[in-house]
């Protein structure tokens, strides 16, 4: 069954899936107690078809997404913490700063902005004096001395953190506290 809906792990099944799971796992013992072997495959061939049309639908449909998923809330801006969105969200300021540890990062004040993502997870952008140099950085500083191979420039619409940061989905995320 997890081959069907496509997942590798425990860690990545979403709440929808978990609760599936849970459903099929109770479904799954009732055939050991009555002699219903059929119409047990049949309720779980059910469940499955209804999970699949529901992450069909959340790939096609945004609101959808946000609504089975949620959104990522920013709990760091410009080197501060947001104290309202880290109590809605039900995270003390120790547990924070040992995902921020986790991630290498010794300083809020070197965050940019940090949101907890649907999964759980930290995501953060460093403040522009905090970032790791990198070799495109180091190979523009050398000048001439080293061969430059061109890469693009990054255009706003690379920056995954626009989306949160744009008003509409900050009051957005307000409005759940």
């Amino acid at each position: 069954m997890l081959r069907i809906i496509g997942r590798k792990s425990v860690s990545q099944l979403t709440l929808s899936t978990t609760v599936i799971m849970i459903a099929v796992g109770a479904i799954f013992v009732q055939p050991i107690n009555v002699d219903t072997v059929p119409r047990t495959l049949i309720v779980i061939a059910v469940f499955v078809t209804i999970l699949l049309i529901m992450e069909y639908l959340q790939l096609k449909i945004n609101v959808i997404e946000k609504i089975i998923h949620g959104k990522a809330v920013i709990v760091i801006e410009n080197g501060q913490l947001v104290p309202d969105n880290l109590q809605s969200l039900r995270i003390t300021v120790d547990k924070l700063e040992s995902q921020l540890r986790q991630q290498g990062i010794t300083r809020v004040s070197d965050v940019k902005i940090g949101t907890i993502e649907p999964n759980g997870q930290f995501g953060y952008e460093l403040m522009p004096d905090a970032k790791p140099l990198t070799v495109g950085e180091f190979k523009r500083l050398m000048g001439g001395m080293l061969p430059i191979q061109q890469n693009p420039p990054l255009k706003p619409a690379d920056n995954i953190f626009e989306e949160l940061t744009d008003k509409q989905n900050i009051n957005h995320t307000k409005k759940f506290k």
